[in-house]
Parts: C-alpha cells; sequence; structure tokens
C-alpha cells in the first residue's frame, strides 16, 4: 500500500480493503495530506485559467489562486470537523480525529482531477461529479475505515459535504463578485 499510485488508485476506486487498512499505515496521513494540496492546487490552477480569459490583472489572479486553493483544504478541514460534530450529534462512536483526517484526506483524490473544470460548459458539471466522487468516497471510507453502519456514514459524511459544498460556493461567489 506504500506507492503513490497505488494509494491514489485504490482511493479513486473505493476499495474496501484500502480504507479499512489505510488509518493503520503510518505514511498514510502525509499522502492524504498531500492529495488535498494537490486538489488544492488544481483546483486554483483551473480557476486561474478561467481568469486568463477574461483578462484580469495578476494581483487579483494571484488573490483569486490563494483564496481557491485555501478553499479546498479549508473545506477539508471544515468537512473533518463537521463530521465529527454530526457524529457527536447522532451519538455515533468514532475514534480520534486522526484516523478521520486520513480517510477525508483520501477522498480528495478524485479532486486531483479539478484542473479539467477549465473546459468550457464542462467545468462546473466535472467540479460538482468530482465533489460527489469524493462524497461516495467518504461514506466508503467512514464506512469501511471506521467500520460506521452504511447509514451512520451516509449520515454523517453527507451533512458534512453539504456544509462544505455551501461554504465553499459561497467563498466562489463572493470571490466572483470581486472580480466583476
Amino acid at each position: 500500500m506504500n506507492g503513490w499510485f497505488h494509494v491514489f488508485w485504490h482511493a479513486l476506486t473505493l476499495d474496501s480493503t484500502f480504507y479499512a487498512q489505510a488509518p493503520q499505515q503510518p505514511k498514510m496521513k502525509r499522502k492524504a495530506h498531500v492529495f488535498v494540496g494537490i486538489a488544492a492546487l488544481s483546483h486554483a490552477v483551473g480557476s486561474s485559467m478561467i481568469l486568463l480569459t477574461y483578462q484580469t490583472s495578476l494581483v487579483l489572479q494571484g488573490l483569486a489562486f490563494v483564496v481557491n486553493a485555501l478553499s479546498i483544504v479549508g473545506g477539508y478541514y471544515l468537512w473533518t470537523f463537521t463530521i465529527e460534530k454530526v457524529a457527536d450529534w447522532l451519538h455515533v462512536q468514532i475514534p480520534s480525529y486522526k484516523p478521520f483526517l486520513i480517510l477525508i484526506g483520501l477522498t480528495y483524490a478524485p479532486q486531483v482531477f479539478n484542473i479539467f473544470t477549465v473546459v468550457p460548459l464542462l467545468g462546473r458539471p466535472i467540479e460538482v461529479g468530482l465533489a460527489l466522487w469524493s462524497l461516495v468516497a467518504a461514506i466508503a471510507a467512514l464506512h469501511y475505515g471506521l467500520k460506521l453502519k452504511l447509514t451512520q456514514a451516509i449520515a454523517i459524511s453527507t451533512l458534512g459535504w453539504v456544509a462544505v459544498q455551501i461554504a465553499v460556493g459561497t467563498l466562489q461567489l463572493v470571490v466572483q463578485a470581486f472580480l466583476d
């Protein structure tokens, strides 16, 4: 389970054995954080490429790049925090924060393809599709990795995912309004 491509592939394919073993792997936290970082970079680059067509200033492009990258990283931490709080609210026993930081970080593997949101007319559907893929991966990760019941994994992941989508979407609207 050590190679980067191997980890990436198994995260993308929702491999139940992979998600069950991931929290116990010593270097998996770093790999999960790298996936979140690459996803953030991919999203920021894709968004910046779109801004180039609007001929915005370099300062605004740089600001938008940083905000878009940070929105993905912030969304990751918001999602893990929300998962913890929703689990508490639903009285679902979950282990310490670290295992699901790893698991949710791995579910950002599909977000690596966010650079393709630059494709005209398909950008938003691609972005939504990748976000849904991450949601399904989070459900699998919590179900197999934390041994939660499937209904619990669905409820916890989905409520957190909705919160992240609202927060990141609102931030993107603010950035877009600022650039207009």
